[in-house]
């Protein structure tokens, strides 16, 4: 892999047992047990991808598609079953609500523990707290319990901190359908100027507009393939709303 790519899948297959919601009962759980295994699974197939540091991607499919399976996948959180997966950097990946956040402590004490743990000298991440509050917009709530939060100033926090660290490589899932314009517009400026530093951002979403004002490419993921790779992020979205239509039909 050279210097210039940051992220390579090469024939990347994903397949593991899933279960949207807890069983309601003994007869429910013995139910899922004896179904047959393709209701039972989500899969990634055959998934052949190139990224190159600098670029943003956004990443369109419909609930269940397997867009935030793959960028689980770029994290290292999943292994696949078969294929491989290269990635050139220090990867970061940030789920809407903020995952690894700790509710009992205030805002301020989770921007100094999740700098910790992304490798973040104390002294440094100390630093970077008024910065990371001011780009937030959180000032009047970051001594709050963080239980306090709405999923929204939640997501705020979770971007601006992981913003203000410098990442190689930026994971969203859908971490931006809960802002406000105002934040979306400072974070569109934070990831232009983060890809100037050759960092490359790969962004979950249902949001059109943002796939217009935010990304240099677009890939579209149906049934578990990758079924469309494109610059042009007017096709990706005529694409995207082609196979909603058809949904809508059935």
């Amino acid at each position: 892999m050279t210097s210039d790519i940051a992220l390579e899948l090469t024939n990347v297959h994903l397949t593991y047992p899933v279960r949207k919601s807890s069983p309601k009962s003994i007869r429910r759980l013995f139910s899922l047990f004896s179904r047959r295994k393709n209701e039972l699974t989500a899969t990634l197939k055959d998934i052949n991808l190139q990224i190159m540091r600098g670029d943003v991607v956004g990443v369109l499919g419909h609930n269940g598609a397997g867009k935030s399976t793959l960028l689980r996948l770029l994290s290292g959180i999943y292994q696949p079953d078969e294929g491989s997966i290269r990635v050139n950097g220090k990867t970061s990946l940030l789920a809407s609500l903020g995952t690894g956040f700790q509710r009992d402590l205030s805002g301020r004490d989770n921007i100094v523990l999740s700098g910790a743990l992304h490798g973040i000298p104390i002294e440094k991440i100390r630093a970077l707290v008024p910065s990371i509050i001011l780009f937030s917009g959180l000032e009047d709530s970051i001594d709050k319990p963080l239980r306090t939060y709405s999923s929204g100033m939640r997501a705020r926090l979770g971007f601006s901190i992981v913003a203000h660290l410098d990442p190689e490589i930026l994971l969203f899932d859908e971490v931006f359908a809960v802002g406000d314009s105002s934040f979306r517009a400072r974070s569109k400026q934070r990831i232009t100027e983060m890809v100037n530093g050759d960092s490359t951002v790969i962004i979950v979403t249902h949001n059109e507009q943002l796939i217009r004002d935010m990304c240099t490419r677009v890939i579209c993921i149906d049934g578990g393939e990758l079924v469309l790779d494109t610059t042009d992020t007017e096709i990706a979205i005529s694409e995207y709303q082609k196979t909603s239509n058809k949904r809508d039909l059935r």
